[in-house]
């Protein structure tokens, strides 16, 4: 790994005197499809093969600091920071491997194919017979038998179907004990290498249950906060449930499906959400304040629909965030507020005597259709 240029080309350099005459640079981000990926200064592709110390750094030169936008990362994409400097090593066979939760059976799922290199939504639309499913007990973990069923699947036999099946074994223990909901090695590839291994990792990823990290605090260190939106960043600070959008509605509910559904009226109205937030059940009066502040920071924001169903949270105390809030940001755009249930009758009181421009609706496909159309209304 390195941040720039002139390491790259003294780990190249080292690689290059072990023997190798090829190596490969690998922008670190957070996306798939580097390698179909284009930089916006017109270099193509985030995954580089290289033939010389030279080449290596005027490579590097163009991808750091550089904006890489793939087919995940959206229009914006994301500044490459990082290279990963690895040597290229002669490919017999490339495979697919991943350890996941299936949302059906409710365990954990080990998926295999012979048609690694390529991307899995790919394989699963085209060829679904070459991807091997095997169900696995978490009372008992992935048993042998299993194990060897996925390598003899893959297409291994004699001494390469028992180092395959430990593998298998050894992969599956790592998602299992690290919390993890995803590992994926793609390729996980059949090579020869100069100490005798016939196995080398060429890509992985892993994804961990954030619930669960504080049983891993050498993982949630590996944090890098620069691969986060700055937005969804300081909403996790203050305890919130954020995720930007590219709409121009931005929603503050609290609930998951209530926020869901929100999102899902504005949309059948004809407008687009520029958020999915959920401010959750307890939210104290800063944390309200916090969420408006984060909503109203999202430039393409051209009106806020707030939408309330009081229960543990009380109406009265999102309408003192609110109201504080705005005054504090002097809010310029239209806000919709909907507060139904526990204190919603105290809550319309503070909105209604703040003096700010609100508009209070009584049902949800009300305030729905009134943001629209203030939205929609040319000023």
């Amino acid at each position: 790994m390195c941040r720039s240029a002139r390491k790259a080309q003294r780990i190249a350099q080292k690689l290059f005197s072990n023997g190798l005459d090829k190596v490969i640079l690998k922008a670190q981000i957070h996306s798939g499809g580097r390698g179909k990926g284009t930089f916006k200064n017109g270099v193509k592709g985030g995954v580089k093969i290289c033939q010389s110390p030279e080449e290596v750094i005027n490579v590097a030169k163009s991808m750091l600091g550089q904006i890489l936008v793939t087919n995940q990362t959206g229009p914006k994409g994301q500044k490459v920071s990082r290279l990963l400097v690895e040597g290229v090593y002669d490919i017999r066979r490339e495979y697919y491997l991943a350890v996941l939760l299936d949302r059906v059976t409710s365990r954990p799922m080990m998926m295999v194919s012979t048609e690694g290199g390529m991307e899995i939504e790919e394989i699963a639309r085209k060829t679904p017979e070459k991807i091997i499913r095997e169900i696995i007990d978490p009372a008992v973990g992935l048993m042998p038998y299993q194990a060897r069923k996925l390598a003899s699947a893959l297409g291994f036999t004699g001494s390469l179907l028992h180092s395959a099946s430990q593998l298998l074994a050894g992969v599956y223990q790592t998602w299992w004990e690290n919390d993890a909901t995803l590992l994926e090695i793609n390729p996980l590839c059949m090579v020869e290498l100069p100490d005798g291994r016939m196995s080398l990792v060429v890509d992985a990823k892993m994804s961990f249950d954030s619930n669960a990290l504080y049983r891993h605090p050498e993982i949630a260190e590996m944090r890098d906060t620069a691969e986060e939106s700055p937005l969804e960043f300081e909403a996790g600070q203050h305890g919130l449930n954020y995720i930007k959008l590219d709409g121009n509605i931005a929603c503050m509910v609290n609930g998951a499906g209530l926020a869901m559904a929100t999102m899902d009226i504005i949309h059948h109205h004809g407008g687009w959400p520029a958020n999915f937030l959920d401010v959750g059940g307890s939210a104290k009066t800063g944390q309200v304040a916090a969420a408006f502040k984060i909503i109203l920071s999202d430039p393409n924001v051209r009106g806020i629909l707030v939408n309330i169903f009081g229960g543990i949270m009380q109406c009265d105390i999102i309408a003192q965030g609110i109201v504080a809030a705005a005054r504090e940001r002097q809010v310029k755009v239209p806000v919709v507020v909907r507060l139904a249930g526990s204190k919603a009758e105290e809550g319309n009181r503070i909105i209604g005597q703040s003096g700010l421009n609100f508009t209070s609706a009584a049902g949800l496909d009300e305030a729905a259709r009134a943001i629209v159309q203030l939205v929609q209304t040319p000023v």
